[in-house]
């Protein structure tokens, strides 16, 4: 099924036909946990998309701050958003909120959605987002997620200098549904990493995955601290990030990095420090020993191209800078 590109005229409230494209159709499915204060903005971002999902299940896990409350008041206004309550529990990871996920995709079974999202609850983007992205798919049908980078509470934006474009961050990851189904969906893991571990196994099974940075989408609540602090977060990441494989040379020097960034020293310190802890603990990992050396494959060779890169551009500023034989007399 082919989505119709439209346009809508705001100020006489219709949809005009501004064209047809190819765009795959797609659906939403957002896990809400505690979100009163944020979703409401996400709503308005999705509701105002100039290409609009068939359907938008939207997951309270165990809300009890009044979320429930707020989305209702727009499922009664736009048919196309839907409800999913799950009864409440005591903790707060990832792995619930794969679930979630899952409960969401229960609901899509008779959606005849070619595109998959799953997008957090406190994101919110320009109009032609998913209009932008979908093109990214339809015009590749190599590319199996694709996503856009964030921007977080303190305005950072991931420098893709040292995160390879093959990331597609977890605000919100835009699947081909038949990459999503080859991958088995996300990996339930408490530790978190859901998003980098299902596009490793894309990438590993063979799709392409990737962020494209002409576009930004807006996180408004610095990652990663929904149950605690910024340092925390920097521990629990590192710790995340032995979970999943990353060589310890690339932690090293991806700490090195974070300690240029504020709170500075001390973010990079919290992140080996987190990687450290779990090695020594020897912390479960939700990842095959395969998907593992994928990893780190894959960080060893950007690595490479990373310091081929810096010596290649050293030598030619050198070679730029040179004085003339002619004006050395």
């Amino acid at each position: 099924m082919q989505a119709r590109l439209i346009v809508e005229d705001r100020t006489m409230n219709e949809a005009i036909p501004h064209g047809v494209a190819t765009l795959p159709a797609y659906a939403l499915v957002t896990p809400a946990r505690n979100e009163a204060r944020l979703i409401e903005a996400t709503i308005r971002a999705v509701a105002a998309q100039t290409v609009r999902p068939l359907r938008w299940i939207i997951v309270s896990d165990g809300s009890t701050d009044g979320t429930d409350e707020l989305i209702s008041l727009y499922t009664a206004v736009h048919e196309w958003i839907e409800l999913v309550r799950m009864p409440p529990r005591a903790e707060r990871h990832f792995g619930g909120k794969v679930l979630a996920i899952r409960a969401g995709l229960e609901r899509l079974q008779d959606v005849p959605y070619e595109v998959i999202a799953c997008l957090d609850a406190d994101i919110t983007f320009e109009s032609d987002y998913f209009e932008y992205l979908l093109g990214k798919l339809a015009c590749n049908p190599e590319l199996g997620i694709v996503g856009t980078p964030y921007k977080d509470t303190t305005s950072e934006i991931y420098d893709y200098r040292f995160v390879s474009s093959e990331h597609v961050s977890g605000a919100c990851q835009v699947f081909r549904r038949s990459c999503y189904e080859e991958i088995g969906g996300y990996v339930p893991s408490k530790g978190g990493a859901i998003d980098t571990i299902a596009a490793l196994t894309a990438r590993m099974k063979g799709w392409r995955t990737r962020t494209f940075t002409d576009k930004i989408c807006l996180h408004h609540r610095l990652i990663g601290t929904a149950a605690g602090g910024a340092i925390e977060a920097r521990f629990t990441l590192g710790k995340r990030d032995y979970a999943i494989g990353n060589h310890p040379l690339w932690e090293i020097l991806r700490g090195i990095y974070q300690m240029t960034k504020r709170p500075r020293i001390v973010r990079g310190i919290a992140l080996i420090a987190g990687y450290v802890w779990a090695a020594i603990q020897r912390a479960e990992r939700p990842v095959s020993p395969e998907l593992r050396a994928f990893r780190r494959k894959e960080q060893m060779s950007h690595l490479a191209k990373l310091i081929i890169g810096s010596v290649r551009h050293r030598a030619s500023r050198e070679r730029s800078v040179q004085v003339p034989a002619n004006l050395q007399r």
